[in-house]
Protein backbone atom coordinates (compact mmCIF):
# COMPACT_ATOMS: atom_id res chain seq x y z
CA UNK A 1 0.00 0.00 0.00
CA UNK A 2 1.39 3.33 -0.95
CA UNK A 3 2.50 5.43 2.32
CA UNK A 4 -0.01 8.72 2.76
CA UNK A 5 1.62 11.92 1.54
CA UNK A 6 -0.42 13.66 3.64
CA UNK A 7 -0.18 12.09 7.40
CA UNK A 8 3.84 11.80 6.79
CA UNK A 9 4.21 15.82 5.51
CA UNK A 10 2.07 16.45 8.71
CA UNK A 11 4.74 14.20 10.69
CA UNK A 12 7.68 15.45 9.78
CA UNK A 13 6.66 19.04 9.51
CA UNK A 14 9.35 21.50 10.37
CA UNK A 15 9.79 24.42 11.72
CA UNK A 16 12.83 27.17 11.10
CA UNK A 17 14.19 30.25 13.00
CA UNK A 18 16.60 32.32 11.58
CA UNK A 19 18.41 35.08 13.67
CA UNK A 20 20.67 37.37 11.72
CA UNK A 21 22.58 39.76 13.93
CA UNK A 22 24.38 42.78 11.80
CA UNK A 23 27.51 44.44 13.23
CA UNK A 24 27.98 47.19 16.02
CA UNK A 25 27.60 50.41 13.27
CA UNK A 26 31.00 52.09 14.81
CA UNK A 27 32.80 48.96 13.90
CA UNK A 28 31.64 47.46 10.79
CA UNK A 29 34.03 45.01 10.42
CA UNK A 30 32.91 42.44 12.83
CA UNK A 31 30.51 41.57 9.55
CA UNK A 32 27.08 39.97 10.14
CA UNK A 33 26.58 36.40 11.67
CA UNK A 34 23.49 34.10 10.65
CA UNK A 35 22.18 31.74 13.18
CA UNK A 36 19.59 28.77 11.90
CA UNK A 37 17.66 26.48 13.58
CA UNK A 38 15.55 23.62 12.11
CA UNK A 39 13.19 22.26 14.34
CA UNK A 40 11.29 18.85 14.05
CA UNK A 41 8.90 16.62 15.20
CA UNK A 42 10.59 13.39 14.86
CA UNK A 43 13.37 12.54 17.26
CA UNK A 44 16.27 12.04 15.12
CA UNK A 45 19.79 9.60 16.74
CA UNK A 46 22.78 12.10 17.64
CA UNK A 47 24.91 10.28 16.11
CA UNK A 48 24.87 10.74 11.89
CA UNK A 49 25.18 7.02 10.67
CA UNK A 50 28.54 5.96 8.76
CA UNK A 51 26.27 5.54 5.28
CA UNK A 52 24.81 8.62 5.49
CA UNK A 53 28.17 10.48 6.90
CA UNK A 54 30.90 9.93 3.49
CA UNK A 55 33.19 12.34 5.08
CA UNK A 56 34.72 10.64 8.11
CA UNK A 57 36.69 13.51 9.47
CA UNK A 58 33.31 15.76 9.62
CA UNK A 59 32.16 16.76 13.52
CA UNK A 60 28.87 17.60 14.23
CA UNK A 61 28.67 20.80 15.63
CA UNK A 62 27.65 21.41 19.44
CA UNK A 63 24.26 21.72 19.22
CA UNK A 64 24.05 18.40 17.56
CA UNK A 65 25.60 16.88 20.18
CA UNK A 66 23.85 18.55 22.90
CA UNK A 67 20.68 15.92 23.36
CA UNK A 68 19.08 18.17 26.26
CA UNK A 69 19.48 21.03 23.25
CA UNK A 70 17.99 19.18 21.16
CA UNK A 71 15.48 17.92 23.01
CA UNK A 72 14.30 21.57 24.10
CA UNK A 73 13.50 22.89 20.63
CA UNK A 74 12.05 19.35 19.66
CA UNK A 75 9.62 20.12 22.85
CA UNK A 76 8.55 23.55 22.12
CA UNK A 77 7.97 22.72 18.30
CA UNK A 78 5.49 19.66 19.48
CA UNK A 79 3.92 21.53 22.24
CA UNK A 80 3.52 24.83 20.84
CA UNK A 81 4.27 25.90 17.08
CA UNK A 82 2.66 29.23 17.68
CA UNK A 83 5.84 30.22 20.30
CA UNK A 84 8.19 29.32 17.54
CA UNK A 85 6.40 30.93 14.73
CA UNK A 86 6.40 34.02 17.85
CA UNK A 87 10.15 33.36 18.37
CA UNK A 88 10.54 33.73 14.25
CA UNK A 89 8.75 37.06 14.29
CA UNK A 90 10.23 38.18 17.28
CA UNK A 91 13.65 38.13 15.77
CA UNK A 92 12.74 39.59 12.63
CA UNK A 93 11.09 42.44 14.43
CA UNK A 94 14.35 42.91 15.96
CA UNK A 95 16.34 43.00 13.19
CA UNK A 96 14.10 45.63 11.37
CA UNK A 97 14.53 47.61 14.96
CA UNK A 98 18.57 47.47 14.45
CA UNK A 99 17.69 48.59 10.77
CA UNK A 100 16.08 51.36 11.51
CA UNK A 101 18.48 52.52 15.08
CA UNK A 102 21.63 51.69 12.71
CA UNK A 103 21.22 52.47 9.25
CA UNK A 104 24.49 53.12 8.46
CA UNK A 105 25.70 49.48 9.23
CA UNK A 106 22.78 48.33 6.89
CA UNK A 107 23.91 51.04 4.48
CA UNK A 108 26.93 49.63 4.11
CA UNK A 109 26.00 45.96 2.61
CA UNK A 110 23.62 48.47 0.55
CA UNK A 111 26.22 50.48 -0.93
CA UNK A 112 28.75 48.03 -1.47
CA UNK A 113 26.38 45.81 -3.68
CA UNK A 114 25.84 48.98 -5.87
CA UNK A 115 29.87 49.23 -6.00
CA UNK A 116 30.25 46.10 -7.12
CA UNK A 117 27.47 46.12 -9.55
CA UNK A 118 29.11 49.53 -10.71
CA UNK A 119 32.53 47.68 -11.28
CA UNK A 120 30.85 45.35 -13.64
CA UNK A 121 30.15 48.33 -16.10
CA UNK A 122 32.07 50.55 -17.48
CA UNK A 123 32.51 54.22 -15.44
CA UNK A 124 31.37 57.35 -17.16
CA UNK A 125 32.60 59.70 -14.31
CA UNK A 126 35.49 60.49 -12.72
CA UNK A 127 36.02 62.48 -9.47
CA UNK A 128 38.59 65.27 -8.98
CA UNK A 129 40.38 66.09 -5.76
CA UNK A 130 41.63 69.76 -5.05
CA UNK A 131 44.38 70.79 -2.79
CA UNK A 132 43.09 73.41 0.00
CA UNK A 133 45.12 75.72 0.98
CA UNK A 134 44.73 78.74 3.91
CA UNK A 135 47.93 81.07 2.93
CA UNK A 136 51.34 80.83 1.11
CA UNK A 137 53.35 80.33 4.18
CA UNK A 138 51.81 77.29 4.97
CA UNK A 139 52.05 75.77 1.38
CA UNK A 140 55.56 77.00 1.23
CA UNK A 141 55.65 74.53 4.47
CA UNK A 142 53.96 71.47 3.00
CA UNK A 143 55.83 71.23 -0.03
CA UNK A 144 59.31 71.89 1.59
CA UNK A 145 57.94 68.55 3.70
CA UNK A 146 57.17 66.62 0.59
CA UNK A 147 60.12 67.44 -1.06
CA UNK A 148 62.19 66.20 1.73
CA UNK A 149 60.64 63.35 1.86
CA UNK A 150 61.31 62.32 -1.79
CA UNK A 151 64.75 63.83 -1.08
CA UNK A 152 64.15 66.62 -3.94
CA UNK A 153 65.73 70.29 -4.12
CA UNK A 154 62.78 72.52 -2.28
CA UNK A 155 63.15 75.38 -5.30
CA UNK A 156 62.88 72.71 -8.38
CA UNK A 157 59.70 70.72 -6.24
CA UNK A 158 57.70 74.02 -5.90
CA UNK A 159 58.59 74.65 -9.72
CA UNK A 160 57.42 71.11 -10.40
CA UNK A 161 54.03 71.69 -8.42
CA UNK A 162 53.24 74.73 -10.41
CA UNK A 163 53.95 72.88 -13.74
CA UNK A 164 52.18 69.91 -12.76
CA UNK A 165 49.35 70.54 -14.98
CA UNK A 166 50.91 72.02 -18.13
CA UNK A 167 53.67 69.08 -17.79
CA UNK A 168 51.96 66.19 -15.98
CA UNK A 169 54.31 63.70 -17.56
CA UNK A 170 57.19 65.40 -15.60
CA UNK A 171 55.60 65.59 -12.10
CA UNK A 172 54.30 61.78 -12.48
CA UNK A 173 57.49 60.97 -13.50
CA UNK A 174 59.22 62.47 -10.27
CA UNK A 175 56.78 61.29 -8.23
CA UNK A 176 56.89 57.74 -9.64
CA UNK A 177 60.64 57.13 -9.57
CA UNK A 178 61.20 58.98 -5.94
CA UNK A 179 58.41 57.12 -4.09
CA UNK A 180 58.78 53.52 -5.70
CA UNK A 181 55.99 51.70 -6.09
CA UNK A 182 53.33 54.71 -5.66
CA UNK A 183 51.36 54.62 -8.86
CA UNK A 184 51.20 57.99 -10.80
CA UNK A 185 47.88 57.68 -11.62
CA UNK A 186 46.61 58.47 -7.93
CA UNK A 187 49.10 61.49 -7.51
CA UNK A 188 47.68 63.99 -4.88
CA UNK A 189 49.21 67.19 -3.33
CA UNK A 190 49.46 68.45 -0.26
CA UNK A 191 47.11 70.77 1.16
CA UNK A 192 46.52 72.95 4.61
CA UNK A 193 43.91 75.55 5.98
CA UNK A 194 42.72 76.85 9.51
CA UNK A 195 39.65 79.25 11.01
CA UNK A 196 41.82 81.40 12.83
CA UNK A 197 43.58 83.74 12.24
CA UNK A 198 43.32 83.91 8.43
CA UNK A 199 39.19 82.48 8.21
CA UNK A 200 39.07 80.66 5.17
CA UNK A 201 40.12 77.88 3.22
CA UNK A 202 40.92 77.84 -0.80
CA UNK A 203 42.35 75.73 -3.67
CA UNK A 204 44.29 76.34 -6.22
CA UNK A 205 42.90 75.91 -10.26
CA UNK A 206 44.74 76.12 -13.57
CA UNK A 207 42.58 78.23 -16.14
CA UNK A 208 43.24 79.40 -19.14
CA UNK A 209 45.31 77.73 -21.97
CA UNK A 210 48.78 75.78 -21.48
CA UNK A 211 50.60 78.19 -23.01
CA UNK A 212 49.03 81.28 -21.09
CA UNK A 213 47.68 79.36 -18.08
CA UNK A 214 47.88 81.13 -14.67
CA UNK A 215 47.23 79.41 -11.01
CA UNK A 216 44.42 81.38 -9.26
CA UNK A 217 43.70 80.83 -5.29
CA UNK A 218 39.54 80.44 -5.07
CA UNK A 219 37.95 80.68 -1.66
CA UNK A 220 35.89 77.30 -1.55
CA UNK A 221 32.15 78.26 -0.83
CA UNK A 222 29.41 76.16 -1.20
CA UNK A 223 27.53 78.90 -0.58
CA UNK A 224 27.76 80.43 -3.82
CA UNK A 225 26.31 79.89 -6.88
CA UNK A 226 28.96 81.82 -9.56
CA UNK A 227 32.69 81.08 -9.34
CA UNK A 228 34.36 84.48 -10.45
CA UNK A 229 38.01 85.93 -10.30
CA UNK A 230 39.36 88.96 -9.89
CA UNK A 231 40.30 90.31 -13.34
CA UNK A 232 41.97 93.09 -15.56
CA UNK A 233 38.76 94.15 -17.53
CA UNK A 234 40.47 97.07 -16.19
CA UNK A 235 39.71 96.77 -12.79
CA UNK A 236 38.20 99.36 -11.06
CA UNK A 237 38.65 98.39 -7.05
CA UNK A 238 40.34 95.12 -6.38
CA UNK A 239 42.51 93.76 -3.88
CA UNK A 240 46.22 93.01 -4.30
CA UNK A 241 45.70 89.01 -4.31
CA UNK A 242 48.44 86.42 -4.26
CA UNK A 243 48.53 86.14 -8.17
CA UNK A 244 48.20 88.40 -11.65
CA UNK A 245 44.57 89.23 -12.66
CA UNK A 246 42.75 87.30 -15.00
CA UNK A 247 43.08 88.95 -18.39
CA UNK A 248 39.44 88.30 -20.09
CA UNK A 249 39.56 88.42 -23.86
CA UNK A 250 36.99 89.71 -26.03
CA UNK A 251 35.77 86.61 -27.70
CA UNK A 252 35.63 84.20 -24.53
CA UNK A 253 32.68 87.16 -23.20
CA UNK A 254 29.15 85.21 -22.49
CA UNK A 255 26.58 86.77 -24.60
CA UNK A 256 23.31 87.72 -23.02
CA UNK A 257 20.98 85.46 -24.85
CA UNK A 258 22.94 82.38 -23.28
CA UNK A 259 21.16 80.47 -20.94
CA UNK A 260 24.01 80.91 -17.97
CA UNK A 261 23.47 84.65 -18.66
CA UNK A 262 19.63 84.62 -18.10
CA UNK A 263 20.44 81.91 -15.06
CA UNK A 264 22.18 84.31 -13.25
CA UNK A 265 20.83 87.70 -14.35
CA UNK A 266 17.03 85.93 -12.94
CA UNK A 267 18.11 86.92 -9.34
CA UNK A 268 19.27 90.40 -9.66
CA UNK A 269 17.50 93.21 -9.14
CA UNK A 270 18.45 94.82 -12.57
CA UNK A 271 16.87 91.69 -14.10
CA UNK A 272 17.96 90.40 -17.51
CA UNK A 273 19.43 92.43 -20.27
CA UNK A 274 18.00 90.67 -23.44
CA UNK A 275 19.98 93.89 -25.82
CA UNK A 276 23.36 94.07 -24.11
CA UNK A 277 26.12 92.79 -26.15
CA UNK A 278 27.72 90.95 -23.21
CA UNK A 279 26.74 89.21 -19.32
CA UNK A 280 27.03 91.68 -16.70
CA UNK A 281 26.36 90.08 -13.04
CA UNK A 282 26.29 91.64 -9.67
CA UNK A 283 26.58 89.42 -6.27
CA UNK A 284 25.96 90.56 -2.53
CA UNK A 285 27.03 88.80 0.24
CA UNK A 286 25.61 88.81 3.79
CA UNK A 287 27.97 90.66 5.14
CA UNK A 288 26.98 93.63 2.59
CA UNK A 289 30.13 92.91 0.31
CA UNK A 290 29.78 92.91 -2.87
CA UNK A 291 31.21 91.52 -6.41
CA UNK A 292 30.77 93.24 -10.00
CA UNK A 293 31.82 92.04 -13.30
CA UNK A 294 31.38 90.01 -16.20
CA UNK A 295 30.97 86.78 -17.58
CA UNK A 296 33.34 85.02 -19.06
CA UNK A 297 34.82 81.46 -20.54
CA UNK A 298 37.90 79.80 -20.32
CA UNK A 299 39.36 76.33 -19.94
CA UNK A 300 39.69 75.04 -16.28
CA UNK A 301 42.34 72.41 -15.86
CA UNK A 302 41.13 69.43 -13.77
CA UNK A 303 43.28 66.63 -12.45
CA UNK A 304 41.63 63.39 -11.89
CA UNK A 305 41.75 61.46 -9.00
CA UNK A 306 43.70 58.70 -11.58
CA UNK A 307 46.13 61.01 -12.59
CA UNK A 308 44.70 61.74 -16.46
CA UNK A 309 44.10 65.53 -16.98
CA UNK A 310 40.60 66.93 -18.16
CA UNK A 311 39.98 70.58 -19.65
CA UNK A 312 36.74 72.25 -20.12
CA UNK A 313 35.65 75.66 -21.04
CA UNK A 314 33.83 76.57 -17.89
CA UNK A 315 31.90 80.06 -16.97
CA UNK A 316 32.68 82.10 -14.66
CA UNK A 317 33.05 85.85 -13.28
CA UNK A 318 35.33 88.25 -14.44
CA UNK A 319 35.04 90.74 -11.17
CA UNK A 320 36.22 93.93 -11.51
CA UNK A 321 34.57 95.63 -9.28
CA UNK A 322 35.10 94.37 -4.89
CA UNK A 323 33.67 96.32 -2.45
CA UNK A 324 33.68 95.84 1.71
CA UNK A 325 35.15 93.30 3.90
CA UNK A 326 35.43 91.14 1.04
CA UNK A 327 38.32 93.23 -0.02
CA UNK A 328 40.42 92.01 2.61
CA UNK A 329 39.53 87.79 1.95
CA UNK A 330 41.02 89.26 -1.45
CA UNK A 331 44.37 89.66 0.10
CA UNK A 332 45.20 85.88 0.19
CA UNK A 333 43.08 84.67 -2.72
CA UNK A 334 42.16 85.79 -6.25
CA UNK A 335 37.97 85.15 -6.00
CA UNK A 336 35.86 82.64 -5.23
CA UNK A 337 34.91 79.18 -5.97
CA UNK A 338 30.96 78.31 -6.35
CA UNK A 339 30.18 75.10 -5.40
CA UNK A 340 26.10 75.28 -4.75
CA UNK A 341 23.74 73.03 -6.48
CA UNK A 342 23.19 76.24 -9.07
CA UNK A 343 23.39 75.41 -12.68
CA UNK A 344 26.27 78.02 -12.96
CA UNK A 345 28.40 76.15 -9.96
CA UNK A 346 31.69 74.34 -11.06
CA UNK A 347 29.97 71.48 -9.93
CA UNK A 348 26.92 71.30 -12.12
CA UNK A 349 28.65 72.60 -15.33
CA UNK A 350 30.99 69.55 -15.24
CA UNK A 351 28.14 67.43 -14.30
CA UNK A 352 25.93 68.81 -17.34
CA UNK A 353 28.81 67.63 -19.54
CA UNK A 354 28.88 63.70 -18.03
CA UNK A 355 32.57 64.35 -16.62
CA UNK A 356 31.81 64.05 -13.37
CA UNK A 357 28.49 62.99 -11.15
CA UNK A 358 27.14 65.67 -9.14
CA UNK A 359 28.56 65.07 -5.79
CA UNK A 360 30.77 67.40 -4.22
CA UNK A 361 32.89 66.84 -0.68
CA UNK A 362 35.41 68.54 1.42
CA UNK A 363 37.37 67.88 4.27
CA UNK A 364 38.68 70.44 6.46
CA UNK A 365 41.22 69.38 9.30
CA UNK A 366 41.56 71.08 12.80
CA UNK A 367 44.02 74.05 12.70
CA UNK A 368 46.53 71.23 14.54
CA UNK A 369 47.72 69.56 11.25
CA UNK A 370 46.33 72.17 8.45
CA UNK A 371 45.21 69.67 5.68
CA UNK A 372 42.36 69.06 3.94
CA UNK A 373 40.61 68.15 0.45
CA UNK A 374 37.89 68.73 -1.67
CA UNK A 375 36.72 66.28 -4.42
CA UNK A 376 33.70 66.78 -7.25
CA UNK A 377 32.42 62.75 -8.28
CA UNK A 378 31.54 60.14 -6.60
CA UNK A 379 34.48 57.60 -7.05
CA UNK A 380 35.71 58.92 -3.48
CA UNK A 381 32.88 58.65 -1.31
CA UNK A 382 33.37 56.06 1.21
CA UNK A 383 31.30 52.93 1.01
CA UNK A 384 30.43 52.69 4.38
CA UNK A 385 30.55 54.59 8.17
CA UNK A 386 28.48 58.23 6.89
CA UNK A 387 25.79 59.34 8.56
CA UNK A 388 23.56 60.27 5.57
CA UNK A 389 20.04 62.73 5.73
CA UNK A 390 17.95 63.99 3.29
CA UNK A 391 19.02 66.95 1.84
CA UNK A 392 16.09 69.80 1.76
CA UNK A 393 14.79 70.26 -2.36
CA UNK A 394 12.92 73.10 -3.49
CA UNK A 395 13.51 74.55 -7.19
CA UNK A 396 14.47 77.51 -5.90
CA UNK A 397 17.10 76.51 -2.60
CA UNK A 398 20.52 76.01 -4.65
CA UNK A 399 22.31 75.68 -1.08
CA UNK A 400 22.64 72.31 1.17
CA UNK A 401 20.39 72.22 4.35
CA UNK A 402 18.71 69.66 5.92
CA UNK A 403 16.00 69.95 8.79
CA UNK A 404 16.38 69.28 12.26
CA UNK A 405 13.32 68.69 15.44
CA UNK A 406 15.97 69.51 18.48
CA UNK A 407 19.28 71.24 19.28
CA UNK A 408 20.25 71.07 22.62
CA UNK A 409 23.80 72.56 24.83
CA UNK A 410 24.56 69.42 26.86
CA UNK A 411 20.90 69.05 28.46
CA UNK A 412 19.29 72.12 27.71
CA UNK A 413 17.37 72.50 25.07
CA UNK A 414 17.80 75.34 22.50
CA UNK A 415 14.82 76.97 21.07
CA UNK A 416 14.26 76.22 16.65
CA UNK A 417 13.21 79.26 14.81
CA UNK A 418 11.47 77.10 12.20
CA UNK A 419 7.88 76.20 11.54
CA UNK A 420 6.31 76.70 14.89
CA UNK A 421 9.49 76.52 16.59
CA UNK A 422 9.55 72.50 16.11
CA UNK A 423 11.21 71.73 12.80
CA UNK A 424 14.68 74.52 11.94
CA UNK A 425 16.61 74.58 8.92
CA UNK A 426 20.37 73.68 8.85
CA UNK A 427 22.62 75.02 6.12
CA UNK A 428 26.43 74.25 5.93
CA UNK A 429 28.28 77.18 4.26
CA UNK A 430 32.34 76.92 4.16
CA UNK A 431 32.00 80.30 3.15
CA UNK A 432 31.47 81.35 6.15
CA UNK A 433 34.10 80.87 9.18
CA UNK A 434 32.15 80.25 12.18
CA UNK A 435 28.77 78.90 12.97
CA UNK A 436 25.77 81.17 13.05
CA UNK A 437 22.50 80.78 15.67
CA UNK A 438 19.01 81.99 15.45
CA UNK A 439 18.75 85.01 17.73
CA UNK A 440 16.72 82.98 20.47
CA UNK A 441 18.68 79.93 20.03
CA UNK A 442 22.20 82.13 20.51
CA UNK A 443 20.81 83.96 23.49
CA UNK A 444 19.95 80.50 25.47
CA UNK A 445 23.47 79.39 24.24
CA UNK A 446 25.00 82.26 26.10
CA UNK A 447 22.87 82.16 29.16
CA UNK A 448 23.97 78.60 29.54
CA UNK A 449 27.85 79.04 28.94
CA UNK A 450 27.62 81.80 32.21
CA UNK A 451 28.36 78.37 34.37
CA UNK A 452 32.11 78.56 32.08
CA UNK A 453 33.26 81.45 34.95
CA UNK A 454 32.71 79.25 37.47
CA UNK A 455 35.44 76.64 36.71
CA UNK A 456 38.54 77.93 36.48
CA UNK A 457 37.73 80.68 33.42
CA UNK A 458 36.74 83.77 33.74
CA UNK A 459 35.29 86.73 30.76
CA UNK A 460 37.69 88.67 29.28
CA UNK A 461 35.98 91.78 27.28
CA UNK A 462 39.07 93.37 26.34
CA UNK A 463 39.76 90.27 23.65
CA UNK A 464 38.09 91.63 20.42
CA UNK A 465 38.96 88.71 18.22
CA UNK A 466 35.18 87.35 18.79
CA UNK A 467 32.28 88.93 20.97
CA UNK A 468 32.77 86.01 23.89
CA UNK A 469 35.92 85.52 25.35
CA UNK A 470 37.37 83.74 28.30
CA UNK A 471 41.13 83.79 29.73
CA UNK A 472 42.29 82.04 32.67
CA UNK A 473 41.98 83.32 35.94
CA UNK A 474 45.58 82.65 36.80
CA UNK A 475 46.08 85.03 33.92
CA UNK A 476 48.27 82.50 32.13
CA UNK A 477 47.83 81.81 28.48
CA UNK A 478 45.75 79.32 27.29
CA UNK A 479 47.92 76.90 24.82
CA UNK A 480 46.07 73.93 23.72
CA UNK A 481 41.74 73.67 23.78
CA UNK A 482 42.12 69.95 25.24
CA UNK A 483 42.86 71.92 28.92
CA UNK A 484 39.71 73.88 28.69
CA UNK A 485 36.99 71.63 26.56
CA UNK A 486 36.15 70.07 29.87
CA UNK A 487 34.39 73.74 30.77
CA UNK A 488 32.08 73.40 27.65
CA UNK A 489 29.34 71.04 26.87
CA UNK A 490 28.54 69.96 23.13
CA UNK A 491 25.68 70.89 20.84
CA UNK A 492 23.72 68.12 19.55
CA UNK A 493 21.39 68.61 16.45
CA UNK A 494 18.85 66.00 16.26
CA UNK A 495 17.51 64.94 12.61
CA UNK A 496 14.60 62.85 11.06
CA UNK A 497 12.58 62.52 14.08
CA UNK A 498 12.34 63.82 17.67
CA UNK A 499 12.70 60.22 19.10
CA UNK A 500 16.38 59.94 19.93
CA UNK A 501 16.38 56.42 19.40
CA UNK A 502 15.51 56.43 16.27
CA UNK A 503 16.97 59.76 14.68
CA UNK A 504 20.13 60.65 13.32
CA UNK A 505 22.58 63.53 15.13
CA UNK A 506 25.27 65.81 14.37
CA UNK A 507 27.72 66.41 17.27
CA UNK A 508 29.43 69.34 17.97
CA UNK A 509 32.04 69.05 20.60
CA UNK A 510 33.13 72.04 22.25
CA UNK A 511 36.48 71.90 20.06
CA UNK A 512 33.92 72.27 17.04
CA UNK A 513 33.37 75.76 18.34
CA UNK A 514 36.00 77.04 20.19
CA UNK A 515 39.41 79.01 19.10
CA UNK A 516 42.29 80.25 20.86
CA UNK A 517 42.78 83.96 20.34
CA UNK A 518 46.32 85.71 19.50
CA UNK A 519 46.16 86.69 23.32
CA UNK A 520 45.74 83.06 24.64
CA UNK A 521 41.97 83.64 25.47
CA UNK A 522 39.29 81.11 24.40
CA UNK A 523 36.55 82.25 22.52
CA UNK A 524 33.26 81.29 21.04
CA UNK A 525 33.02 80.62 17.81
CA UNK A 526 29.28 80.90 17.37
CA UNK A 527 27.47 84.28 16.73
CA UNK A 528 24.42 85.22 16.93
CA UNK A 529 22.64 85.03 12.79
CA UNK A 530 20.45 87.23 13.26
CA UNK A 531 21.23 88.82 10.56
CA UNK A 532 22.41 86.48 8.70
CA UNK A 533 21.02 84.34 5.67
CA UNK A 534 16.80 84.50 6.88
CA UNK A 535 17.58 84.97 10.45
CA UNK A 536 15.94 81.55 11.58
CA UNK A 537 18.71 78.98 9.87
CA UNK A 538 21.23 77.47 11.51
CA UNK A 539 24.43 77.91 9.27
CA UNK A 540 27.08 75.82 10.27
CA UNK A 541 30.74 77.29 9.20
CA UNK A 542 33.87 76.01 8.90
CA UNK A 543 34.66 75.91 12.19
CA UNK A 544 32.05 73.39 12.99
CA UNK A 545 33.06 71.71 9.82
CA UNK A 546 36.64 70.30 10.74
CA UNK A 547 37.30 67.25 11.65
CA UNK A 548 34.94 65.57 9.15
CA UNK A 549 34.21 64.64 6.00
CA UNK A 550 31.06 66.48 4.42
CA UNK A 551 29.45 64.93 1.33
CA UNK A 552 26.40 66.69 -0.72
CA UNK A 553 25.46 64.45 -3.19
CA UNK A 554 23.20 65.86 -5.75
CA UNK A 555 22.33 63.05 -7.43
CA UNK A 556 20.66 61.06 -4.27
CA UNK A 557 19.57 64.39 -2.64
CA UNK A 558 21.60 64.07 0.69
CA UNK A 559 23.77 65.42 3.13
CA UNK A 560 26.48 62.98 4.52
CA UNK A 561 29.57 63.12 7.18
CA UNK A 562 31.89 61.25 8.95
CA UNK A 563 34.99 61.88 11.42
CA UNK A 564 38.09 61.84 9.39
CA UNK A 565 41.72 63.36 9.98
CA UNK A 566 41.16 64.66 6.55
CA UNK A 567 44.70 63.66 5.80
CA UNK A 568 43.75 61.83 2.64
CA UNK A 569 40.58 60.31 0.79
CA UNK A 570 39.68 56.57 2.12
CA UNK A 571 40.31 55.49 -1.19
CA UNK A 572 44.03 56.63 -1.31
CA UNK A 573 44.90 54.71 1.67
CA UNK A 574 46.93 51.74 0.26
CA UNK A 575 48.52 53.13 -2.23
CA UNK A 576 49.79 56.70 -2.43
CA UNK A 577 51.11 59.10 0.45
CA UNK A 578 48.69 61.95 0.24
CA UNK A 579 50.37 63.77 2.58
CA UNK A 580 53.47 63.83 4.23
CA UNK A 581 55.39 65.25 7.21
Amino acid sequence: MEPDLHDQQQQQRLHSVVIITLPPSDDPSQGKTISAFTLNDHDYPLQIPPEDNPNPSFQPDPLHQNPQSRLLFSDLSMGSPRLVLGLLGISLLAVAFYASVFPNSVQMFRVSDERNRDDDSSRETTSFVFPVYHKLRAREFHERILAEGLGLDNEKFVESMDLELVNPVKVNDVLSTSAGSIDSSTTIFPVGGNVYPDGLYYTRILVGKHEDGQYYHLDIDTGSDLTWIQCDAPCTSCAKGPNQLYKPRKDNLVRSSEPFCVEVQRNQLTGHCESCQQCDYEIEYADRSYSMGVLTKDKFHLKLHNGSLAESDIVFGCGYDQQGLLLNTLLKTDGILGLSRAKISLPSQLASRGIISNVVGHCLASDLNGEGYIFMGSDLVPSHGMTWVPMLHHPHLVVYQMQVTKMSYGNAMLSLDGENGRVGKVLFDTGSSYTYLPNQAYSQLVTSLQEVSDSELTRDDSDKALPICWRAKTNSPISSLSDVKKFFRPITLQIGSKWLIISKKLLIQPEDYLIISNKGNVCLGILDGSNVHDGSTIIIGDISMRGRLIVYDNVKQRIGWMKSDCVRPREFDHNVPFFQG
